[in-house]
């Protein structure tokens, strides 16, 4: 039985790039990075011959959950299709407290958006807005107000 979650990772093409987009236009925080092309990488990913860089980021003042950003130094992977109906795509979804202006902000930006932000009008979170955008490596993400 699982006990809390300790982060969710993301397969990036490139690490720096990556975390410009999620340091920067996001305002998550670099909590620690790292290099690796031990064995037992290889034997987690079932991918001989693996060497990753990692970034772990989260929320200033979050203890919580981590995002990981993984570039796959080797092997090197190709794109996938991310549409979010596609099975074995996901997600990640962020708290922002003014959902309009994180959308005009990223927007001016050059982030890429879905549609611009919706509100909720039925259900759970009836009340509140969200909106999807995709990362430099087309993944899908969420911002979502209360």
């Amino acid at each position: 039985m699982t006990n809390g979650i300790y982060h969710a990772g993301l397969t990036v093409r490139d690490l720096e790039r990556s975390i410009d987009f999620y340091r920067d236009l996001l305002g998550l925080e670099v909590a620690r990075r790292q290099e690796s092309s031990t064995p037992y990488i290889s034997q987690l990913t079932g991918l001989p011959g693996t060497h990753l860089k990692v970034a772990y980021l989260r929320a200033p003042g979050d203890e919580g959950a981590y995002l990981e950003l993984i570039e796959y130094v080797a092997p090197i992977g190709q794109p996938i299709d991310t549409t979010p109906c596609n099975p074995g795509t996901g997600h990640v979804c962020f708290f922002v407290a003014d959902l309009d202006a994180t959308y005009a902000r990223l927007s001016a930006a050059g982030v890429p958006f879905t549609s611009p932000p919706a509100s909720i009008t039925a259900g759970f979170h009836a009340g509140s807005k969200t909106v999807y955008l995709r990362d430099p490596d087309d993944i899908v993400l969420e911002l979502f107000q209360r």
